[in-house]
C-alpha cells in the first residue's frame, strides 16, 4: 500500500484497517428501566441523600396529586425497618385493567415503563405535580424491593418487583371495600451506598405539602425501631397505624393554607405589617395563590411552588412576582409622594428585604426545566402571577395604609442602606486597588498560589495565632488570627460589616469580594478552617463565623470550602507514651475504666504556661513517671507549635469536619433563633436542647 504524505501541520489519520470498528453493533439500546439504573442522576439529580429522599417525594407526589384532584384526603408515610418506605393513600387506586398498548395491567405499565402515567392527557388529572411519567417507575428501578398494592373495584390486588422488573403478574389477594394505593419500596444499596433516611428532612418537606393542600391529613410514622415481637403483618392492614403501635409520629392537617405557612415561617420573627397579604385567583387557566408578610430582617424568604412541587431554583412564577412587587411598590410610593425624587426608585433587592412569601401556581400543562422539577419553565405562569398579584397587592396597600407605610419605610431603609453599602464597599475596593490589594498585615500567608492546595486557618487570639504560625506548613497553610468576637452579621448590613476590622480582613484574605461583586473563582483558599477553643467563647466565635459565611458567603459553603477543626481536649502521658484524646470517651478508653484514680495526676495548667512547654521532660515538671498524667487543653494557645501541628494542622493526623447545609430552611431558622435580636425564641431553644449539651466542669 502506498503511504500518504503528511504535510507539516496536518494530522495523520490511521488507516481504515487499523482503526476501531464502528458500526450499528456499537450502538447500545437499553431496555425497560435499565437507563435509570445506568444513569440515576438524570432522573433524581444525585445518588446522595437528596436523591435518596427524592424517591420518597416521587411516591408521595402521586398520592398528593390524588388529593389535589379531590380524590384523596388521607396519606400515610411510614419509615420501616430495613430501609423500607411505605406510602398509603385513600385515592382512587391505580387502575388494574389491561392497557391497550402494553397488553399488561395498567398497574404494571405505570410501575415498569418510563413516561407512562395518567398525567399526560385526558381527564384523569386536571392539575398534577408529575408530568414526565417517571416517578413510580424510577423509584421501582432504583429499589431492590418494591411492592404495589391497590384497593379498588371491590378487590385487593398486588404486584412485587426488584430493580424495576416484575416478579410475577398482578394478582388478586382478596376482596376489599376500600379504595387507594400502597407503595412499599427499599432503595438499592448498589445505587445509593449507605442508606439513611433523615426524619427531620421528611417531616419538614411533608409539612410544606400539608399547608399547600387544604384539608389533607398526612401522618408520618417512624417505625425503624419496630422489633415486631408479636409477629404483626402490615399486609393485613391498609394504614400502618391500624396496628396500634406506640411509635414516634407526626401528623399534619391545616385549613389555613398559605397564610398558616407564612405564620409558621415567621414564628421567630418580628412582623412589621399586621395583616398578612393573601390572594387566590385563576387567570388564563393558571391558578395563582400567594401569601406574604414583611418582617424586621434583612434577608428574604421566598418559597415557590408549582403544582405543589417546591421549585428551589425559581422559575417564571418568581420572575412575574418580583416584577409586579417592584412595580407596585414604586407606583404606590410615587403616587403618595413618600420618597424624594432624588432617591430614584426601588430595585428588586430593596423590596425583597425582610419579605416572607409563599407563591403557589397550578397549571394543567406544566413545564419544568430539568427532570427533578427544580425550576418552572411555563411562560404563562409569569404573566398570570404578575397580573393577579399586581392588582391584588395594589388594592391591599390602598386598603391597609398602616401596613403600606411600614412596607414602604422598610424598603426605603433598604434603599438607603444599599447605597451606603455600595459607597463603603467601593471605598474599600478603591483603597485596596491603590494599595495593590494589600493583604491584612496580621495574615501569615502561605507560599503556594494554587488555591486547591491552600488552607486558611482562622484561629482565636494572638496566642494561638503565634503557635499556629510557627507550627504550620508554610507552603500550603495560612494563618489569620482573630481578636475577640467578630461582629454578629445576622442583623448587620454590608457597610457596617466592612467597618469591622476582623470581617474586613477576612474578606480581603479570601479574595472573593462580597455582595454583587462576589466571585467564587477568585477564592484564594479551598479550605477555610475554623480553629477555635473548646469552650463557650470558642463556640460563640465559631457560630459568629458560620453566621457570616451562611449569610454572605453561602456559595463558599455550598462549594465545600468551610471546615471546623477538632483539636484534642486532653494530652495523656503514660510513661514515655504520649497520646491525645478528642473526647471524654476517648480519654476513658486510653486510661482504661479500671485505672487506679490514685495513679492519675492532673497537670497544672499554670505550671505548663510558657513557650515550648511540650519539650520539657516529666522530671522537669515534677511529674511522677509511674503515673498517668493528663493535661486538659482549654484553648489552642495552651499548645506549643509542635503539639498544634501534630494534633490539629497535620493533614495526616488532624480531624476536620466539613460544613454543609442539609436543609436550608432549617438552617435559616436556627440562625434566626440563635443570632437574632429576639430573646424568647433563643431562651426556648436553649432550654429545649440543654439535655444535649456537653458540660465541662
Amino acid at each position: 500500500m502506498k503511504g500518504k504524505t503528511v504535510k507539516k501541520g496536518e494530522k495523520s489519520l490511521p488507516a481504515s484497517g487499523g482503526a476501531h470498528h464502528y458500526d450499528a453493533s456499537d450502538i447500545s439500546v437499553l431496555e425497560g428501566l435499565e437507563p435509570v439504573r445506568r444513569r440515576p442522576g438524570m432522573y433524581i439529580g444525585t445518588t446522595g441523600p437528596e436523591g435518596l429522599h427524592h424517591l420518597v417525594w416521587e411516591i408521595f407526589d402521586n398520592s398528593r396529586d390524588e388529593a389535589m384532584g379531590g380524590f384523596c384526603n388521607d396519606i400515610e408515610i411510614v419509615l420501616l425497618p430495613d430501609n423500607r418506605i411505605r406510602v398509603a393513600d385513600n385515592g382512587r387506586g391505580v387502575p388494574i385493567d389491561i392497557h391497550k398498548k402494553t397488553k399488561v395491567s395498567a398497574l404494571e405499565t405505570v410501575m415498569t415503563t418510563l413516561h407512562a402515567g395518567g398525567k399526560f392527557g385526558g381527564e384523569g388529572y386536571k392539575v398534577s405535580g408529575g408530568l414526565h411519567g417517571v416517578g413510580a417507575s424510577v423509584v421501582n428501578a432504583l429499589s431492590i424491593y418494591c411492592k404495589a398494592e391497590v384497593h379498588r373495584d371491590g378487590g385487593k390486588y398486588f404486584q412485587e418487583y426488584s430493580k424495576g422488573k416484575k416478579k410475577s403478574a398482578v394478582k388478586k389477594s382478596g376482596a376489599s371495600k376500600l379504595h387507594g394505593t400502597i407503595i412499599t419500596f427499599e432503595p438499592d444499596e448498589e445505587i445509593f451506598g449507605k442508606i439513611v433516611f433523615d426524619w427531620n428532612t421528611v417531616v419538614n418537606h411533608i409539612r410544606q405539602q400539608a399547608y399547600l393542600v387544604k384539608g389533607l391529613k398526612i401522618l408520618i410514622i417512624d417505625a425503624r425501631g419496630w422489633d415486631n415481637k408479636k409477629g404483626l403483618d402490615d399486609n393485613d392492614v391498609f394504614y400502618f397505624r391500624e396496628l396500634e403501635l406506640e411509635l414516634p409520629s407526626v401528623s399534619f392537617y391545616f385549613e389555613g393554607g398559605l397564610v398558616s405557612l407564612v405564620k409558621y415561617y415567621n414564628k421567630f420573627q418580628k412582623p412589621i405589617q399586621n395583616n398578612i397579604f393573601y390572594v387566590e385567583k385563576e387567570l388564563d387557566n393558571v391558578g395563582v395563590e400567594i401569601a406574604l408578610q414583611y418582617v424586621d430582617d434583612i434577608v428574604d424568604r421566598i418559597f415557590p411552588f408549582a403544582n405543589n412541587i417546591y421549585t428551589q431554583e425559581g422559575g417564571t412564577h418568581i420572575t412575574g412576582f418580583k416584577t409586579a412587587l417592584t412595580r407596585t411598590l414604586n407606583t404606590y410610593c410615587k403616587k403618595n409622594e413618600m420618597m424624594k425624587e432624588s432617591e430614584g426608585g426601588f430595585t428588586g433587592d430593596d423590596v425583597l428585604e425582610g419579605l416572607t412569601v409563599v407563591i403557589s401556581v397550578k397549571l394543567r400543562e406544566i413545564q419544568f426545566e430539568g427532570q427533578t422539577k427544580g425550576k418552572l419553565g411555563s411562560m404563562e405562569a409569569q404573566g398570570a402571577v404578575a397580573t393577579v398579584f399586581g392588582e391584588a397587592f395594589a388594592n391591599f396597600l390602598e386598603e391597609n395604609p398602616d401596613d403600606a407605610k411600614s412596607i414602604i419605610n422598610k424598603s426605603i431603609l433598604a434603599l438607603k442602606a444599599r447605597k451606603a453599602a455600595k459607597a463603603a464597599k467601593d471605598s474599600i475596593l478603591r483603597k485596596g486597588a491603590l494599595e495593590g490589594m494589600t493583604l491584612p498585615g496580621k495574615l501569615a500567608d502561605c507560599q503556594s498560589k494554587d488555591a486547591s492546595e491552600s488552607e486558611l486557618f482562622l484561629v482565636e487570639g494572638d496566642s494561638a495565632g503565634g503557635s499556629a504560625k510557627q507550627g504550620r506548613d508554610r507552603r500550603t497553610q495560612a494563618i489569620l488570627p482573630l481578636r475577640g468576637k467578630i461582629l454578629n452579621v445576622e442583623r448587620a448590613r454590608i457597610d457596617k460589616m466592612l467597618a469591622s476590622k476582623e470581617v474586613k480582613s477576612l474578606v480581603i484574605a479570601m479574595g472573593t469580594s462580597i455582595g454583587d461583586t462576589f466571585d467564587l473563582g477568585k477564592m484564594r483558599y479551598h479550605k477555610i478552617i475554623i480553629a477555635t477553643d473548646a469552650d463557650v467563647d470558642g463556640s460563640h466565635i465559631r457560630t459568629l463565623l458560620l453566621t457570616l459565611f451562611y449569610r454572605y458567603f453561602r456559595q463558599v459553603i455550598d462549594a465545600g470550602y468551610i471546615y471546623i477543626a477538632q483539636p484534642p481536649l486532653y494530652k495523656i502521658k503514660k510513661g514515655k507514651e504520649i497520646l491525645y484524646a478528642y473526647t471524654d470517651d476517648e480519654k476513658i478508653k486510653i486510661i482504661g475504666k479500671s485505672a487506679d484514680v490514685s495513679e492519675i495526676e492532673p497537670v497544672d495548667d499554670e505550671s505548663l504556661a510558657g513557650e515550648g512547654v511540650g519539650e520539657l521532660e516529666p522530671s522537669t515538671l515534677n511529674l511522677k513517671p509511674n503515673r498517668i498524667h493528663i493535661q486538659r487543653f482549654k484553648g489552642l494557645g495552651e499548645m506549643n507549635p509542635e503539639e498544634l501541628w501534630e494534633t490539629t494542622m497535620d493533614p495526616q493526623h488532624r480531624v476536620l469536619k466539613r460544613v454543609d447545609i442539609g436543609d436550608a430552611e432549617e438552617a435559616n431558622k436556627i440562625f434566626d433563633i440563635l443570632m437574632g435580636s429576639e430573646v424568647p425564641p433563643r431562651k426556648s431553644f436553649i432550654q429545649s436542647n440543654a439535655k444535649l449539651a456537653e458540660i465541662d466542669i
